[in-house]
């Protein structure tokens, strides 16, 4: 007989997070498929889609798109804040912040869950299956939201017990600095969505990434 106690195994959920580097997170758009093609090929091995501006008609149909290109391409998409349309698109995971529903309440739906995080504490007592840290850098996409800087992706490094991404105002020219911080995989919104080649776009961050 076995003695001693282990830790639980990580959920798969978990495990599909942590195999993930490059985290696109975009709204809809006349070009969503395209888009999220070349992203793919880039290195984007996670997608979320965050839209808050349509009906909710226009953001079912929205993720339905992105389901079938994501499932096509073996992707896991992320659907933002709404767990209801997470579980109707077959999504793999619905994202959260701070001020949503409780984590535990939402897998109530079935459905595995990220979180996004601003300080040690959020982070310390996050019960996700992956947890997004930042903003790291300003950016207009958390208006309002004043920058976490590189010290909380140096606290995750050393104490996140789930996969966690950096997040905000991440690009090209910095990303460097918050691998060197300990981050192995980031989330970015405009370094690939307002890229005029998002495939290429993609892959210059995937190329800055850790293996």
């Amino acid at each position: 007989m076995a003695t001693g106690s282990s830790s639980p195994a990580p959920s798969p959920a978990a495990e599909a997070a942590r195999a993930a580097r490059l985290y696109l997170i975009t709204g809809a758009r006349a070009d969503l498929s395209g888009f999220l093609e070349a992203a793919v090929r880039g290195g984007v091995d996670m997608v979320q889609v965050r839209e808050k501006e349509v009906s909710d008609g226009v953001l079912l149909e929205t993720l339905e798109e992105a389901r079938a290109v994501t499932r096509r391409l073996g992707v896991p998409l992320v659907v933002n804040d709404r767990p209801d349309l997470a579980v109707l698109v077959g999504a793999d995971f619905v994202h959260l912040g701070q001020d949503d529903l409780p984590v535990d309440a939402v897998r109530r739906f079935g459905i595995p869950v990220g979180l996004s995080t601003h300080t040690r504490e959020e982070l310390d007592r996050a019960s996700a299956d992956y947890v997004g840290v930042g903003p790291v850098f300003a950016t207009p996409t958390k208006a309002g939201r004043a920058p976490v800087g590189l010290e909380l992706v140096r606290h995750a490094a050393a104490r996140a017990r789930a996969p966690w991404f950096a997040i905000g105002g991440i690009d090209a020219a910095n990303v460097a600095g918050v691998v060197a911080a300990g981050a192995r995989r980031v989330a970015v919104v405009r370094a690939i969505g307002d890229a005029e080649d998002p495939e290429r776009a993609a892959r210059e961050l995937r190329h800055a990434l850790p293996a």
